[in-house]
């Protein structure tokens, strides 16, 4: 059996994708070419790897155990060169990074932003994932950092708060709920509502705890960004859930009254995972992620700081936007 690191992060990301298309464009292959590396690797085990199906492609049985083993010696094959980076400028540094959509919009483009700028041999692939999917992704080995509300289930992660994040209700002047010391979404639930598209991490999290509440929230309108959001408040159409930050950086401008959201879930905290041990170059941006974090960031003092001086040259970022039907 001979199997290449090109192969194996091949069927890693089309595992992770579910997608034999969209696993050869994260691997920057064609699908033709694709498609010839993983029936190449299915006759050499003379076994399925995975099952075509309508609407992509699900793992085998022996696919999973494949895929168990990739991210465990691709994952290896990323600590040696970190450690190996320290001897020399020839290696380039690859994190991957899963975030919910606060994290993705209000928090993590300036970090990242300011940490490549730095270390131009490292790269990124950013993507947004409802929280229970990152620290499920995190706890498979699947990511290398995730950024998510402390709501999730972090049983087995090394975590450290990464940023006070409470939700809470924007209003028009002059609604109703303008003048209220704090709200509850029960009591919220019957007006009209301004979210973000469908399948948006935060959305979905809010929808999550409508329902829990035997609540089902009317929406007017679903935009793109919390700016749109606020300015459609602003406008009168309706009412909005948005992170406390959002609220503060685009409320004035748009004409909008925040109200506290008082239910527990929505005073939460965005903190930063991991699980094992990262490569250098990762634990440097981990630690480079915690310098503006609250003082009392200690949930876990375990997550690694970085050993070393980051690689340099050929920085890039890719950032891939939520799947349909996600939350967070």
């Amino acid at each position: 059996m001979r199997f290449d690191l090109t192969d194996l992060r091949l069927f890693l990301n089309v595992h992770e994708s579910g997608s034999i298309t969209a696993g050869a464009r994260r691997s920057h292959m064609t699908l033709a070419s694709a498609s010839e590396r993983i029936r190449g690797m299915e006759d050499t085990l003379g076994v399925a790897l995975l099952l075509r199906e309508p609407r992509g492609v699900a793992p085998t049985p022996a696919g999973r155990t494949l895929a168990h083993h990739a991210r465990v010696v691709l994952g290896q094959m990323d600590r040696m060169r970190g450690e190996l980076d320290h001897y020399g400028q020839g290696l380039k540094g690859h994190v991957r990074v899963l975030c919910n959509t606060t994290a993705l919009s209000e928090y993590l483009p300036a970090v990242l932003g300011a940490f490549l700028k730095d270390h131009p041999r490292i790269s990124v692939d950013l993507e947004e994932r409802l929280s229970h999917e990152i620290a499920d992704a995190l706890r498979a080995g699947a990511c290398d950092i995730g950024v998510l509300a402390d709501s999730a289930d972090l049983h087995g992660l090394r975590t450290r708060i990464f940023r006070h994040d409470p939700l809470t209700v924007i209003v028009p002047r002059g609604h109703p709920l303008a003048d209220l010391p704090s709200v509850m979404l029960a009591d919220a639930a019957g007006y009209e509502f301004v979210g973000l598209v469908e399948g948006s991490a935060l959305q979905e999290h809010i929808a999550h705890h409508a329902r829990r509440g035997g609540k089902a929230l009317s929406y007017r309108v679903r935009l793109r960004s919390f700016d749109a959001v606020c300015r459609m408040v602003g406008q009168g159409v309706g009412i909005a859930i948005v992170p406390r930050v959002a609220a503060v950086r685009y409320g004035r401008a748009a004409g909008v009254c925040r109200v506290p959201l008082a239910d527990d879930w929505a005073a939460r905290d965005l903190v930063l995972c991991v699980r094992d041990a990262l490569p250098a170059y990762a634990a440097e941006l981990v630690e480079f992620a915690l310098r503006d974090a609250p003082a009392d960031a200690s949930m876990d003092a375990s997550v690694p700081s970085a050993r070393t001086a980051g690689v340099r040259e050929d920085t890039r970022v890719r950032t891939t936007s939520p799947r349909p039907r996600r939350s967070g």
